[in-house]
């Protein structure tokens, strides 16, 4: 695998030294500053790239470059399928030529509604002391129903959950509430759109008559013409799971299982067309079987997200060590490491497939540091030394 790990440019936290210093010949970042809809342009692009590579402190190569745009974002119109997504597809497609144009041949994208990935909890107690991202179906339901008011939210739950989320919203402060806005609406990094609690209902209001059926339309029309797009450039692009991989706050989420992902393959059938196959995402599912998975669609795996989590049975989950939890972490690289054997056989250049730790726990030192939630320097360094260590053991028991 390509080692790699997520860089949200000059303010991050994480320094490009940093990411070197982990191990790492990749790097995954994206152009934040570049609004919604609007082109990539080549020079952007171009600046980009040479910041990733040359050190300019020690006029000298990092030895690093640009492994994965994550991520090159779809715009609302295009997700609802509004009379001016064709103008945003197009801006989209103009940005992979630029793309292309400057060497970076796997973007990330994905087509979750209004919300991009959500947590309820971005610094939850481990027995250990170390913090973890944790998503809470009760608090969920409970700024659903109490802070959010949508219309329907009742119906949505089991009356158990109703009632325990009624009893959470009574026993906690303004202040704690307020933070569980921030968190849902507007506190992830990476995230392609931050919201006030206004603005986030009428964006859910702008999907009213949008169901899972719909949604998937208008995933199949966007990949239809940014596919072949992707095939002619060189690109390949990898869809990001819906994180968590069910529908939130009434609105629908289309990638969240196998037949999900088949659905979207067979929607443009091309080999530019893939996924990012992101362990933790499809793994907060216990339906979804992802060694099978990985085995069953591993020619269109064109980008590894690496993380687990353990789940709860009302839904609720939190971020696993990188080797723990309920994924078989085993079980996946072992078949990623056989499609990558597939590949090198057959000679094609994409044979090393992008990986990058996901997430990690705030721990140690970083305890005591502003990070990013999810993307502490400490927790994905061990998470990368663990995951660099099974994928050497599994390589040398094949050779055996």
């Amino acid at each position: 695998m390509l080692q790699t790990m997520r860089w949200f440019g000059p303010q991050d936290p994480v320094s490009l030294s940093d990411i070197r210093q982990a191990g790492c010949d990749g790097v995954v970042t994206a152009l934040h500053h570049v609004p919604n809809g609007e082109v990539w342009t080549r020079q952007d692009i171009e600046a980009r790239c040479h910041e990733v590579e040359w050190d300019p402190q020690r006029s000298r190569s990092r030895g690093l470059h640009w492994a994965v745009v994550e991520s090159l974002p779809v715009h609302e119109s295009i997700r609802r399928g509004t009379s001016g997504r064709d103008r945003y597809i197009r801006a989209w497609i103009e940005s992979l030529r630029s793309l292309a144009a400057c060497g970076v041949r796997t973007v990330t994208y994905n087509f979750m509604p209004a919300l991009d990935w959500t947590r309820t909890d971005l610094a939850w107690e481990l027995p250990d002391g170390a913090r973890a991202l944790r998503f809470d179906q009760v608090q969920l339901a409970a700024f659903d129903l109490f802070m959010l008011e949508r219309p329907g939210a009742a119906d949505t739950y089991s009356s158990e959950v109703r009632a325990a989320a009624k009893a959470w919203f009574e026993s906690i402060g303004e202040a704690e509430a307020y933070q569980l806005q921030q968190t849902l609406l507007a506190g992830l990094p990476g995230t392609e759109e931050h919201w006030g609690l206004e603005e986030f209902r009428a964006a859910i209001e702008a999907y009213a008559g949008i169901d899972a059926a719909r949604m998937r339309e208008h995933l199949a029309y966007f990949l239809r013409q940014a596919a072949p797009a992707a095939q002619e450039l060189g690109v390949r692009l990898a869809i990001h799971p819906d994180d968590p991989p069910f529908p939130i706050l009434g609105l629908p989420r289309v990638v969240s299982t196998e037949a999900d992902a088949q659905a979207l393959l067979a929607a443009a059938d091309l080999p530019a067309n893939g996924l990012c196959f992101c362990t933790g995402s499809y793994g907060a599912r216990p339906d979804n079987d992802l060694p099978g998975m990985v085995r069953r669609m591993a020619h269109r795996i064109h980008f590894l997200h690496l993380r687990s989590t353990i789940r709860e049975p009302d839904g609720s989950f939190y971020e696993a060590a990188h080797l723990a939890g309920d994924v078989d972490m085993y079980a996946v690289v072992e078949a990623v490491v056989a499609e990558e054997l597939r590949r090198s056989r057959e000679g094609r250049d994409d044979a090393a497939i992008p990986m990058r730790p996901d997430h990690g726990h705030q721990m140690l030192d970083d305890l005591h540091k502003h990070t990013n939630p999810g993307y502490t320097a400490i927790g994905r360094l061990r998470g990368l030394a663990e995951l660099r260590g099974l994928e050497l053991a599994i390589r040398r028991q094949a050779q055996r």
